[in-house]
């Protein structure tokens, strides 16, 4: 079986909840493997997170340059063609970063190419069985990749729970085999997220609405339920798009990153954009009207109604028993 490699995405010193994750997923694809974690940036905050790392994968490799402090597909994509062996298997989670650094790195590596994996079926042989989704995760297609000369894989984040970790790992410091590193963009700053009249990064509890709520003054219905529940309002970027709510609202990779306990989504049909801006492995419940909602996938707690008639039910419910 080929070797399986994990890529490491963290910020200030913290993997990133996918980290655990795409151990999970590589256990899919080999349940025997010993899988490598690849962490790359710049001094402490890199040396915390190899450490962290090395209690739950067998090795961590880390690549320690003043030019990988902050991620850079362009640097980082010659390191990995030149740092794994030919014929591997490399997960990268499926998120901005990783929607940049992977198509590239499987040319490069003359290796199979699957992105936005849901779910991994197993191997037969030299064929690796996937499940993706297509049409804004609509429908399940059932995927075959010849792993015969590698892949680059980029599983979904919140589709596989995170592996707990349980070993005593090595970590093996390989700077010393970067060599020149050069790109033609370079990293400038980082610009801070607005925060509104409520910073949802805070909260405990989120009721996030989504094209569900269907019209603007219908808002007022999830406000109420909120106000019920202790909770603070959310949304997904239809609702901002259609500036009924602030941006400082929204959830998804192109808005705000959150980490509550509970997280109702309401009329959210669940895309990787906005998943990617749940973290903290929060208790979901989705309230959706259609059944195959890509949000009941990683929902703790699925409910098949409409939005507009179940909120207030459930408004109801909460005040009574407050």
């Amino acid at each position: 079986m080929a070797q399986i490699f994990a890529y490491i995405v963290h910020k200030d010193g913290v993997a990133d909840d996918t980290a655990l994750e795409l151990l999970t997923a590589a256990k899919k694809i080999d349940p025997a493997a010993s899988v490598t974690a690849i962490v790359t940036g710049h001094g402490a905050e890199l040396d915390a997170v190899a450490n962290e790392m090395a209690k739950a994968y067998n090795e961590v490799w880390k690549f320690d340059n003043p030019a990988l402090a902050y991620p850079n597909a362009e640097l980082v994509r010659p390191l990995l063609v030149k740092a794994v062996p030919s014929g591997s298997i490399v997960l990268i989670a499926h998120d901005t970063f990783g929607m940049d650094l992977a198509p590239g790195l499987s040319i490069k590596m003359d290796a199979a190419f699957v992105p936005d994996v849901a779910d991994i079926e197993g191997v037969d042989g030299e064929t690796l069985k996937l499940v993706r989704q297509e049409f804004g995760g609509q429908v399940s297609t059932h995927v075959t990749a010849d792993i015969s000369g590698g892949a680059v894989l980029t599983p979904r984040g919140g589709v596989f729970a995170a592996t707990e970790s349980g070993v005593s790992g090595a970590v093996v410091d390989k700077s010393g085999e970067i060599g020149e590193l050069s790109a033609k963009r370079r990293f400038i700053e980082v610009v801070a997220a607005e925060v509104g009249d409520v910073d949802i990064t805070k909260e405990d509890v989120l009721v996030s609405i989504g094209r569900g709520i269907e019209d603007q003054d219908n808002i007022e219905i999830a406000e109420e339920l909120a106000k019920a529940m202790g909770a603070v309002v959310s949304c997904s970027r239809p609702i901002v798009d259609a500036k009924w709510l602030e941006k400082s609202r929204q959830v998804g990779t192109s808005g705000q990153t959150v980490k509550p306990k509970v997280y109702l989504a309401c009329g959210i049909s669940g895309s990787f954009q906005h998943l990617g801006g749940i973290k903290g492995n929060p208790f979901i419940v989705a309230i959706n009207k259609n059944p195959k909602a890509p949000i009941f996938q990683v929902a703790d707690v699925g409910i098949v109604a409409d939005i507009l008639e179940f909120m207030p039910e459930l408004t109801e419910a909460i005040s009574e028993a407050n």
